[in-house]
């Protein structure tokens, strides 16, 4: 055997030592450290033949404590300021969300009164010779009060005539504007203002149509969840029939 230089790996030898060690377990020697570096698990690795020559190889973390600190004035100071902002902020959003709100009720109960008073007089003003009888029964349910019954006689007093001059009556609605709403919250009384365009037939007059544009002013009650008109009368008129 021939004198071997030592492991650079072994720690143990003396500076001025020359051992002699056999060839193979040389070889063994130096792939220990590499084996012991590939171990990821941090545990000893050894030679699986048992060696004792094999060191091991053990990895500690440091853990650093760090004591705690209760919050200081200033952090205290500014997470009560968030808060006051953060509630004042809620305040002011529902502020300015409740007008809004009201704003658009009103506007939604504009919307249905104006509904109601065209349709109101459409079916007032609107018969054929076959529909006149039952024209009462019909507008009844878009009127109230002592204009219910007003309208109702006066329908009855004409049905028999119109049916014997076979007139025929059709009226358009061109426009619809609510005047005034009351009171402010919850409003219980309306008016509106309507323009229509009106025309008449009849043999009688040979069917020469009479044109009329009129407009009315009504005067409207809620009851329940309806607008009923206990009130009408003429804003203008405008006789437009031809002269033969």
């Amino acid at each position: 055997m021939e004198d071997q230089q030592p492991d650079p790996g072994d720690l143990t030898a003396e500076p001025d030592a020359t051992p002699k060690t056999p060839v193979g377990k040389a070889r063994r020697s130096a792939r220990q450290p590499q084996a012991a570096e590939e171990d990821a698990s941090g545990e000893s690795s050894g030679d699986p033949s048992g060696d004792p020559e094999a060191g091991d190889v053990t990895e500690e973390d440091e853990v650093t404590l760090v004591p705690h600190r209760p919050a200081g004035r200033r952090l205290l100071i500014a997470g009560a300021v968030a808060s006051v902002l953060f509630v004042g902020a809620s305040a002011f959003a529902g502020a300015m969300v409740q007008p809004y709100l009201a704003q658009r009720a009103l506007v939604d109960t504009k919307l249905d009164i104006a509904r109601t008073a065209a349709e109101a007089i459409t079916t007032l003003w609107s018969y054929t010779p076959e529909d006149m009888a039952t024209l009462g029964d019909r507008a009844s349910r878009y009127l109230s009060g002592d204009f219910a019954g007003e309208y109702r006689r006066y329908i009855d007093a004409i049905v028999e005539p119109n049916k014997q001059a076979q007139v025929t009556n059709t009226t358009q609605v061109m426009g619809a504007a609510v005047e005034s709403v009351a009171p402010p919250g919850i409003p219980t009384e309306a008016t509106a203002i309507v323009y229509t365009n009106s025309v008449a037939t009849s043999p009688v007059t040979k069917n020469i149509p009479s044109l009329r544009y009129l407009s009315y002013r009504l005067t409207m009650q809620r009851e329940g969840g309806d607008w009923l008109i206990t009130r009408m009368s003429t804003v203008t008129t405008f006789d437009l029939t031809p002269q033969l």
